[in-house]
């Protein structure tokens, strides 16, 4: 053999060693692909394939091609799949503590949020690796707001609603139901189908979701009161992380974790924004009175009764949350 071609012969070899070892983890949401979501998750993929050399690369496949979230974890038990971006109520059933946030009227402000995250994210992410994944991710998607196709102004008004709630959303189970109200659940994937053929009308998203999905489109009313904080997490397969090394294990937290940063300040953007976006598609926004305010906290206070009664959370850890939220408005 000679020299040319015992060198392409070993480049050759070289390549097909780098090839063997670099791991694809294939991830789905239903995220629809050309939303902030999407941009930056695939910008952190970006990272993380360059500063591996190649080694890890991550797959996605957005807007529900790969089924609802129960398929999706499916498929992520028997391999298909190592990983989805979800929304906490999604991925309740694997780390039910990642709906800490999403108690009903628990918040605020935003900056109650961010206090509040600074503290509790950690230990939250550190559940779903109890349970085998790893949250490489996890993002404010902003405050959620009843919307609907029909006039909705107080929660007598809602008990007549055909209401939807996420599919395996506990907590938002109980909330509405503490309303009156008897929901449908429902993948995030068939709301907007179900909008259109009125199987719902009813439904709670971010300002900014209800255009992403949308629902906009559908939607006639919205009732200013953020009835919960949405949250966003990307989860992996322990099995499947594991099979990096410790040093790109390190680079595939970090890229991913920056891009969630970068999510967190684009969604509370992007939901300012939206209201303007909603007005012009002719929307009408409702301000309850402060007795109908205080109707739809009552709410809240009887979910957080029986949430707590059910033990549905960690116990320890909701009960810091809100001691750590009283002191801080006390300051």
């Amino acid at each position: 053999m000679n020299l040319r071609n015992r060198l392409l012969t070993g480049l050759l070899a070289l390549l097909a060693g780098a090839a063997a070892q670099a791991e694809v983890i294939k991830i789905a949401t239903t995220a629809p692909d050309g939303t902030a979501w999407m941009r930056e998750m695939r910008a952190g993929a970006d990272a993380v394939k360059t500063r591996t050399e190649g080694r890890v690369e991550l797959k996605y496949y957005p807007g529900g091609v790969m089924g609802d979230q129960a398929t999706v974890q499916r498929k992520i038990k028997i391999g298909q799949l190592q990983g989805g971006a979800f929304t906490g109520g999604e991925v309740s059933g694997i780390n039910p503590d990642v709906q800490l946030y999403s108690l009903p009227f628990l918040f605020r402000s935003q900056a109650e949020v961010d206090a509040i995250r600074a503290k509790f994210d950690a230990p939250i992410k550190d559940g779903f690796e109890k349970n085998g994944f790893v949250a490489l991710g996890l993002s404010g998607g902003g405050f959620a707001y009843i919307m609907s196709t029909r006039e909705i102004k107080t929660r007598d008004d809602l008990k007549a609603a055909k209401v939807w709630v996420p599919q395996g959303d506990h907590i938002a189970e109980i909330a509405f139901k503490n309303a009156g109200v008897t929901p449908i659940s429902l993948p995030l994937a068939d709301v907007y189908t179900s909008l259109q053929t009125g199987l719902i009308d009813t439904a709670a998203n971010t300002l900014a979701g209800a255009i992403a999905f949308q629902w906009h489109t559908k939607i006639k009313h919205i009732v200013d009161l953020p009835v919960s904080y949405v949250a966003g997490v990307l989860v992996v397969d322990k099995k499947a992380f594991d099979k990096v090394s410790a040093a790109d294990q390190a680079v595939l937290r970090e890229e991913m974790g920056k891009a969630f940063a970068r999510l967190d300040q684009i969604s509370i953007e992007d939901n300012t924004n939206a209201v303007d976006a909603l007005k012009k598609a002719g929307i009408t926004i409702h301000t309850p009175s402060a007795e109908e305010i205080s109707n739809w906290q009552k709410v809240g206070s009887d979910s957080a009764s029986q949430i707590e009664g059910e033990k549905a959370l960690s116990m320890d850890l909701y009960k810091s949350l809100v001691e750590t939220l009283a002191a801080l408005r006390k300051k």
